[in-house]
């Protein structure tokens, strides 16, 4: 049994200023240091570090990191095009191997971040089936991180091959680290002939799909069928319990109430957005309908304390108001994203107390003013979340980085091996 004595313990809800944590697998005991007894645990010493759980990315892609440096002809006019010019080049020349490296090298910068589950939307052109196993064994075997995974269906793909993959894998797959859901590209790339067979070997299983990320998306929907997207995913009876509905730039009230009736998830990836010129989501309004709202990173940043700063601030912009939304909105959206992949992984996860998952980071931060319980996301938030680098992060009580190093000698061997497979993914895309 181990210790981490001397913390200031903050998990968004409840803040102890010097305190305990007693863990193995799962916390056996938290409290105050005037309380804490010796029994003969391996102790560490945290010395006032923050003691924190571990992030959660809502929405990314895995694959994505591969992209990092890789130079194509690049000039787009609107959205399509930047799929157009690079990320349908990307994923049209991944395979299984290739798959593998990516979790490899995202999962350990992940980890770097204090950021150990992932909710992935995977797309691979070269293998399909198995890919999702092939993430599971990066991510999860490997690195000892919890994901889950699904694949992106679209009719850029063979589509029976797309439904397969997800399913098998959403079906062999209900651990405490790992499971699946339903990946679906876009409205824009899926008939209405997939949509029917999706729908038809659906079951249960939430579907994780973008949708009107770019007016484009929307405008698509309603010159083709007639309809907007979120109408059209209903009418097929595609949106199950916890499906998570990402971007949502150009969704409207409409759509929005229909979400709300689905016990649906909004998904915003507001770093993404900018960077593709699509537009700023409008997180409030998702709030006002009462639907639960996540933070993604679409592939980007690996600092989730990044994507968090920049959906506060940017719903101030949209909103042209600086009390546009509050810390404690944010504080929110953080418990969403523990309680969604609590329920999905049936776990107990992101507070420090006894019975949950010793899924937690120590991260140094003095603070310069006074530090209590009412005061403390905001030291976090606006201190120590702009300058965010944990020291050790732990999952399953087992230390993965140690003073900002990733501690598996195994792990670090696959991130250098990694980078032979970022050059066959580059060298196969140049010939295209």
């Amino acid at each position: 049994m181990k210790a981490i004595i001397n913390a200031r313990i903050y998990d968004y809800e409840n803040y102890i200023e010097n305190g305990y944590v007693v863990f193995d697998k799962k916390i056996v005991k938290v409290g105050k240091m005037s309380e804490f007894k010796n029994d003969d645990y391996n102790i560490i010493d945290a010395n006032g570090q923050l003691l924190l759980p571990n992030f959660v990315c809502a929405h990314s892609h895995i694959y994505s990191i591969f992209a990092r440096g890789l130079s194509l002809p690049f000039n787009p006019k609107n959205f399509q095009e930047i799929l157009d010019q690079m990320w349908w080049k990307l994923d049209s020349q991944i395979d299984n191997e290739i798959t593998y490296y990516s979790g490899i090298a995202a999962g350990s910068e992940f980890l770097l971040n204090g950021v150990t589950t992932i909710i992935d939307h995977h797309a691979s052109g070269v293998n399909i089936k198995g890919s999702l196993n092939s993430l599971k064994k990066s991510l999860v075997n490997d690195l000892h991180l919890r994901a889950a995974l699904c694949f992106e269906s679209s009719d850029r793909f063979p589509i029976n091959d797309c439904i397969s993959e997800n399913i098998s894998f959403y079906k062999r797959n209900k651990m405490n680290h790992v499971c699946g859901l339903f990946g679906m590209h876009a409205s824009m790339s899926l008939s209405d002939k997939s949509l029917k067979m999706i729908s038809k070997k659906l079951g249960d299983a939430p579907i994780h799909i973008h949708v009107a990320e770019s007016e484009m998306d929307e405008e698509d929907s309603y010159h083709t069928h007639n309809m907007n997207i979120i109408s059209r995913l209903d009418k097929f009876n595609l949106i199950n319990k916890d499906s998570l509905i990402v971007h949502g730039v150009h969704i409207n009230d409409e759509e929005l109430d229909i979400v709300k009736q689905r016990n649906a998830y909004m998904v915003v990836n507001t770093t993404s957005n900018l960077n593709n010129a699509v537009g700023i989501p409008d997180i409030k309004n998702y709030l006002k309908h009462g639907i639960p709202v996540m933070v993604g990173n679409d592939g980007l940043s690996s600092s989730m304390a990044t994507e968090y700063l920049n959906a506060y601030y940017l719903t101030h912009l949209r909103n042209s108001s600086p009390t546009a939304m509050g810390l404690g909105e944010i504080v929110d959206i953080i418990n969403n994203a523990y309680e969604y992949v609590g329920r999905r992984f049936g776990v107990n996860i992101g507070k420090i107390k006894e019975s949950f998952v010793s899924d937690f980071m120590l991260v140094p931060y003095t603070p310069f003013t006074k530090m209590n319980s009412s005061n403390a996301f905001g030291h976090i938030f606006f201190g120590l979340f702009p300058n965010f680098k944990p020291r050790d992060v732990y999952v399953d009580g087992m230390r993965l980085v140690r003073n900002g190093e990733l501690t598996s000698k195994k792990a670090k061997q696959l991130l250098i091996e990694s980078r032979e497979y970022s050059d066959k993914l580059w060298k196969k895309i140049k010939e295209i």
